[in-house]
């Protein structure tokens, strides 16, 4: 599929590029300190050596307007779709490495359904800080892919979300479909039917084929 930049106007309905923030200590502190698995992708909703640098209170105060976040990370090696998410409040991404977001819009989800032909791929340099919307569908980043070769770098990346995000899901009469997409805190999945959240119970509404990157 084509990659496009998240510098481009292509980008532009689903988040923004933010400047203005230091962020070489935080990845420094990212690569010393958490595991990048070779053959899967680990996500930590916090984590208290990040959160505890000064770049995580301006993200509290500038980019959230004073709520409280959280600082965790996703890491590992990843060239699949397999679900798409979405949260109340926008989710901020900050690569170490280069990498490739896989992203829909909201707005497209028709009964907890969506076609895979709608997700687009983006690209996102290190360093970048990127902005996904809340009514932007989204899941773990993928490898970057450089003329037309998938990295074997893997990804470390940087999840800022409103605090206790992606955490334990709440007792929930469900009372309508999309009730039945949550899986998590302030976490609505939709999962595709060949991927292991399926099998654990995940809503299952993606259609079409299961992205892979990788794969011309």
């Amino acid at each position: 599929m084509k990659i496009k930049s998240v510098f481009s106007h292509a980008f532009d309905k689903y988040g923004k590029v933010l400047t203005g923030y230091d962020v070489t200590e935080l990845l420094e502190k990212l690569d010393a300190t958490t595991k990048k698995p070779d053959n899967a992708v680990i996500y930590e909703p916090g984590d208290a050596g990040l959160e505890s640098l000064a770049v995580a209170k301006e993200f509290s105060i500038n980019a959230y307007g004073g709520m409280p976040i959280q600082v965790g990370y996703c890491n590992g090696n990843n060239t699949k779709l397999n679900c798409l998410e979405y949260h109340r409040g926008s989710e901020l991404n900050i690569p170490s490495n280069d990498m490739v977001l896989l992203l829909a819009p909201l707005q497209s989800v028709k009964d907890g359904t969506l076609d895979t032909s709608l997700v687009e791929a983006f690209y996102v340099p290190k360093g970048t800080v990127v902005e996904v919307y809340e009514t932007t569908l989204h899941y773990a980043p993928c490898n970057a892919v450089k003329d037309g070769v998938v990295s074997k770098e893997g990804f470390r990346v940087i999840i800022v979300l409103p605090k206790d995000t992606n955490t334990a899901k709440p007792e929930i009469t469900v009372k309508n479909t999309e009730d039945k997409l949550l899986w998590a805190k302030n976490k609505w999945l939709i999962a595709h039917p060949e991927t292991s959240e399926a099998s654990q119970g995940a809503f299952v509404g993606l259609k079409g084929i299961n992205i892979d990157i990788s794969k011309k």
